[in-house]
């Protein structure tokens, strides 16, 4: 799809996203689940496979260089800065021959290439090193579209008190969008940072961060999230 047929498809949306405001806000929709006291930042699927060119999970890469990883420097900053808990998450599987008769992919190979990401190949799979975690930030390997979904991550959360979670990553209609409504679903407030959140199809991330502010969590700007992160570290620094 050219860039003018891109810019047009966004301008339709935002139409049809100003005619379902009207309706989702008469019908109390739209609230507000707001920023709590301890936020972490749970960065989805900013691994290699996803955030560089050539492989079948490659992402929009002019977002991905432009928007999305300095996106996600900025908020690493200010999170860094202000101590508190990142997550990186990443996926692949250990068992990847779709004939064989045991596998950890499940059924989701039968819709889509997760075959390709080995576990074998790290590279693959490790977080892009223009954001790559540093010591105290974790690194959570998943199986399935959730970051939540059978994994440690909620567990992992509720330890450090956190209330809050920032989600960034790819894709805005999958493995974004089920962490940002599971999150919801087990008791954190969801934030989905604006610019920090990539697809491969366009329209995808508009649709799905209309529909997550509509429903699963409030859409913030990076600038918007670093100056509450930024927030709470003044705080803590008067209380002291």
């Amino acid at each position: 799809m050219s860039d003018v047929d891109a810019k047009e498809l966004d301008r339709l949306l935002q139409q049809a996203f100003d005619t379902a405001s009207k309706l989702y806000k008469e019908r109390g929709f739209q609230r507000r689940v707001g920023f709590g006291k301890r936020p972490a930042l749970v960065s989805v699927d900013l691994a290699n496979a996803w955030t560089r060119p050539g492989n079948p999970f490659t992402c929009d890469q002019e977002k991905m260089d432009n928007e999305i990883i300095p996106g996600m420097q900025k908020l690493l900053k200010a999170f860094r800065a202000a101590h508190l808990p990142v997550v990186h998450v990443t996926t692949a599987y250990e068992i990847t021959d779709r004939n064989a008769d045991f596998t950890d992919m499940g059924l989701w190979h039968n819709k889509i290439p997760i075959d390709v990401v080995n576990l074998k190949d790290k590279e693959l799979w490790a977080i892009d090193s223009r954001i790559a975690p540093v010591e105290g930030e974790y690194t959570l390997l998943k199986k399935r579209a959730s970051a939540f979904h059978g994994t440690e991550l909620a567990g992992i959360l509720r330890a450090n008190n956190v209330d809050t979670i920032l989600v960034t990553g790819v894709t805005a209609c999958a493995c974004v969008r089920q962490t940002i409504c599971d999150g919801l679903a087990d008791g954190f407030r969801t934030i989905a940072v604006k610019e920090a959140i990539g697809d491969r199809v366009p329209g995808a991330v508009a649709w799905n961060l209309f529909d997550i502010d509509a429903k699963f969590g409030d859409v913030h700007t990076v600038d918007d999230c670093v100056a509450y992160v930024d927030g709470l570290a003044a705080q803590k620094i008067a209380a002291e």
